[in-house]
């Protein structure tokens, strides 16, 4: 009976699995931002509004300040897998207005790594760095406003351990648990279970600028480093990801294991946020500078 209410609560009952939810992308938005020159919030705001999804964006949270829709944008990578508009091959169907490319592009949310250290799978890495590439150019408008969702959710999905994961598993969307700490799902995979973490995913405006103060107050501002130390520190995070009962089935999440999850989880949304409005900053300053030589 167990096993059979666990079949039923996966197949109705649980969402898609992406990254850090939505609460947690827009978290690591709102951290960067405020990392952010009062100069390069106006210039990420401009970019955006060439974006031809930029409507909605202002539309979701009802709001149009640019906080808002910094933070709402870093949420369309996740959101495009939903959309008709968009597909699982890059360049077939119609072409979007105001967009390069209308591919959801699943392989660049998780880099997969075997034990000597090898990439197996996955374009994280080095789609973060290509897209850092394409703000650093003088391409057109619309490769640069495509080109800044994506980086703002990526830098995100770098600092989620279970998306710089094991190769076989799906960033543990394989591994079933019982998690008595979310009343929405009981049951739902190990990656859902990471996901939720920073908060449910409509959490907005005052609670999650109230979130964003908890987590800055109790967590460190991390080094910058670079994109290869942020993929390894998230690697090596994978000893803490999986629960100790991870022979049952499904995998309970006791009370210690959700506790170090949460601390965990914390940080990596500090790190994330601070290390993504650092390199947005570098990315910024460094083309006002060749703009006035």
């Amino acid at each position: 009976m167990r096993q059979l209410l666990l079949a039923l609560t996966l197949c109705l009952a649980s969402p898609i699995c992406h990254a850090w939810n939505a609460a947690g992308h827009r978290l690591v938005a709102a951290i960067a931002w405020d990392q952010l020159s009062l100069a390069n919030r106006q210039r990420v705001s401009t970019i955006l509004a060439s974006h031809p999804d930029y409507e909605r964006w202002a539309k979701i949270p009802g709001s149009s300040e640019h906080p808002d829709i910094f933070a709402e944008a870093a949420t369309w990578p996740d959101a495009i897998r939903s959309d008709p508009r968009f597909n699982d091959e890059s360049g077939k169907g119609s072409a979007i207005p105001g967009l390069p490319d209308n591919g959801r592009h699943k392989n660049w949310h998780f880099v997969d790594i075997n034990a000597d250290g090898e990439v197996v799978d996955g374009l994280l890495d080095r789609q973060i760095e290509e897209l850092s590439e394409v703000l650093r150019s003088e391409v057109d408008m619309s490769q640069i406003s495509y080109a800044l969702p994506w980086l703002l959710h990526l830098v995100a999905d770098i600092h989620q351990p279970l998306h710089v994961g094991r190769h076989g598993d799906e960033g543990g969307n394989r591994v079933d648990v019982e998690n008595p700490y979310n009343r929405r799902w009981l049951f739902s995979s190990l990656h859902t279970y990471w996901d939720d973490l920073p908060g449910p995913p409509w959490l907005r405006g005052k609670r999650l600028e109230q979130k964003k103060r908890e987590l800055s107050e109790r967590y460190r501002a991390p080094e910058q480093a670079n994109v290869r130390r942020w993929r390894d520190e998230s690697h090596r995070l994978l000893i803490h990801a999986y629960p100790d009962s991870e022979g049952n089935l499904p995998a309970f999440i006791s009370e210690e294991f959700h506790r170090r999850a949460s601390e965990i989880a914390g940080q990596r949304i500090i790190d994330a946020g601070y290390r993504l409005g650092r390199l947005l900053e570098e990315i910024l300053n460094a083309g006002v500078s060749r703009e006035t030589r």
